[in-house]
């Protein structure tokens, strides 16, 4: 089987969630070794992304700089008190498609994937979907 679905919960209202480990372990299970891993956030107000992992400071640099470009509060016309969410979800993104070459995901030496929970704190989903060629 190839295609996965993964819950991610988050505890904030902005919140980028490493998932790269999650995505190391459907590869696997998939058995492919060259590819494309597709990744996708059925959601309207959550995104993902690939960035740094290895200093924390980097995704909380991106999460500060989204909020002062996008603030919580502002001239909207959506009603539900979400719009910065929704509008920062169409700039980040909702899907990531991740060469795989020897049965691993061909990111960079420090990157990683983030689920950004832009709308929290929930119980989210992530797809993933492991194509073999």
């Amino acid at each position: 089987m190839s295609f996965y679905a993964f819950e991610v919960r988050t505890t904030h209202r902005n919140e980028f969630v490493e998932v790269t480990a999650k995505l190391q372990v459907a590869l696997k299970e998939s058995g492919v070794t060259e590819g494309l891993c597709c990744v996708y956030v059925p959601h309207t107000t959550a995104g993902v992304c690939i960035n740094e992992v290895a200093d924390p400071t980097v995704s909380r640099d991106i999460q500060t700089h989204l909020t002062q470009v996008v603030p919580a509060r502002g001239d909207y016309r959506h009603l539900e008190g979400n719009a910065d969410a929704h509008i920062k979800s169409a700039l980040i993104g909702t899907s990531l498609f991740i060469p795989v070459k020897d049965g691993k995901l061909m990111l960079g030496t420090w990157q990683g994937v983030f689920f950004c929970e832009f709308d929290g704190p929930r119980t989210r989903q992530l797809y993933v979907k492991v194509l073999a060629g």
